[in-house]
């Protein structure tokens, strides 16, 4: 399936299908506050975004996935460092569980490395992000003020090798995030 997707810089033309394709990859999720939408547009208008980390999956000229990393910065009181958040990943329903999530996750992390970022942290499912590298952030001492069901549902992953091997600290995320 995933062998037709084009991944690439989202454009404003866009715009409106990404925020439509976001509000229904997670219209059917439990877990989600359904807010996914209008964190895309919050983060888009906001200082820190970097458009060539907002990327979109096209299948024969439709969109059917985006993703979006954002800057935050990791704050120990002695040191801070930079890294970004993952959120969200979008795919529309009728084309998940086709590696398209995959495809955005890979094209994501190379785009970041080309830009200078070592790591990325996120939210998110940990039977699934695993497989891309991602482990509970706990294992370097980076710690959040969100609250969480469980430790391994916030995870990081090393984009260069041993770039957390000196980290730790509290993620301060960007405001859009309502935290």
């Amino acid at each position: 399936m995933s062998t037709n997707i084009t991944i690439r810089k989202e454009t404003p033309d866009d715009h409106r299908h990404v925020i439509e394709l976001t509000e229904k990859a997670f219209e059917a999720l439990e877990i989600s506050d359904h807010n996914e939408g209008q964190l895309v547009e919050k983060l888009r208008k906001a200082p820190t975004f970097i458009e060539e980390l907002s990327l979109v999956a096209e299948l024969n000229g439709l969109l059917v996935g985006h993703i979006l990393f954002t800057p935050v910065i990791i704050d120990n009181t002695a040191q801070q460092f930079q890294s970004l958040i993952l959120a969200p990943v979008s795919v529309l329903p009728e084309f998940q569980r086709n590696g398209i999530g995959g495809e955005l996750i890979l094209a994501g992390h190379q785009k970041a490395k080309e830009l200078g970022y070592n790591s990325v942290i996120l939210l998110g499912h940990p039977g699934y992000y695993p497989r891309f590298g991602y482990k509970p952030a706990s294992k370097w001492g980076i710690r959040t003020q969100i609250p969480l069901p469980s430790d391994d549902v916030f995870m990081a992953v090393e984009l260069t090798e041993g770039a957390l091997s000196n980290v730790s600290g509290m993620v301060i995320f960007p405001p859009e995030f309502g935290g």
